[in-house]
């Protein structure tokens, strides 16, 4: 519908619902026909509160002032220009008219500006977000590559002469970067779905305990000896999430937990069941994270822990996809220190509409 057309029909709505209620009152409570008048301000506010411009306002202020002269003005159904107190009566809802016409159109013109700077602030943090993307994985996928392609050269110059244990060794190396930069797709393709969608998410209701249950089992694929200790509260937590997207939020803070806490102990998966969230935990008993890191382990940069963790395969791209998953779910994500290592935990809302 076009501003001139929804203009008209809010108009012509408001003037007609307020002479029917005039109408309503003039008839059963006649001998107080004054507050008449208010109702067609009350009818003004609403046209001019609907509608865009100032002419809706002021042909309701000039269509006002006559139903009330020509309608509930003795002689009633005559127009009658010289009774005393009519020019104020026009000039109060003109003034009525105009002072609500100028707030609602200052109002109205601050909100389009405040959803244009969050428009603009959501367009920079993605492009901030993309540029920290592209940063990393410029990094991380060179480091791998390089020593997938240096390790296969090796394999295939000298295939005669290494022993056995090296060819092991080498084609071990081989593929656990190869499962590495599988890892680092898997995440690449994860924020591609969230950008292809304008950074929301089509949510549909998932079992907290079945998503678990996936990551865990994808995890296994990929780490067959990785120890994890998992708990979830007893009763059936159904909450909105994409399922593809919360699993490879949770692989990539087990498979960091497992890779950087240089620590032997099983990591510890477990869930809190909050009054409006649901809270997912990854507690791992290792070196923990460097303090002056845990302000921003989020923001894309390619990140190793403690320094004496593993220095080819930085974690900062996968906690960054992380936060941006999750903010895309309305969730948050954070890391702390505990006494024996670190933790990271994330939550997501219980309620609101699937999208």
């Amino acid at each position: 519908m076009s501003t001139a057309i929804r203009n008209c029909v809010v108009t012509i709505s408001g003037l007609v619902a307020a002479t029917l209620l005039a109408f309503l009152f003039f008839y059963y409570v006649p001998e107080n026909s004054g507050n008449i008048a208010l109702i067609y301000i009350l009818a003004l506010i609403t046209v001019v509160r609907f509608t865009d411009g100032y002419l809706p306002g002021l042909i309701s202020s000039v269509v006002a002032v006559i139903c009330v002269n020509f309608l509930f003005t003795y002689p009633y159904f005559e127009l009658n220009f010289t009774l005393s107190g009519y020019p104020i009566t026009f000039l109060e809802m003109l003034g009525v008219t105009l002072l609500t016409s100028t707030m609602t159109a200052s109002i109205k013109t601050q909100a389009r500006t405040i959803a244009e700077k969050d428009k603009l602030l959501a367009e920079t943090e993605k492009e901030k977000m993309r540029a920290n993307l592209l940063r990393a994985v410029s990094h991380d996928l060179r480091t791998p590559l390089t020593g997938i392609i240096g390790a296969s050269s090796s394999y295939l110059e000298n295939t005669t002469l290494l022993p056995e244990e090296d060819k092991i060794a080498i084609i071990t190396h081989i593929h656990e970067d190869a499962n590495w930069l599988l890892n680092m797709v898997e995440n690449l393709l994860a924020v591609t779905r969230i950008y292809n969608q304008s950074t929301t998410v089509k949510k549909t209701d998932e079992s907290v305990e079945e998503i678990v249950s996936a990551a865990i089992i994808r995890l296994k694929k990929r780490l067959p000896e990785a120890a994890v200790n998992v708990s979830v509260p007893e009763e059936l937590l159904i909450i909105p999430m994409d399922a593809i997207l919360i699993e490879q939020v949770l692989i990539n803070l087990l498979e960091n937990a497992i890779t950087h806490s240089q620590s032997r102990e099983p990591v510890l998966c477990y869930v809190d069941d909050d009054a409006e969230t649901v809270i997912f935990h990854v507690r791992d008993y290792g070196v923990g994270i460097d303090p002056d890191r845990l302000n921003n382990i989020f923001d894309g940069n390619s990140y190793i822990g403690n320094k004496e963790s593993d220095s080819n395969k930085g974690m900062g791209i996968g906690l960054s996809i992380c936060k941006t998953i999750l903010t895309a779910h309305g969730g948050t994500i954070n890391a702390r220190n505990h006494v024996q290592g670190a933790e990271f935990y994330f939550t997501l809302p219980k309620g609101g509409n699937t999208k």
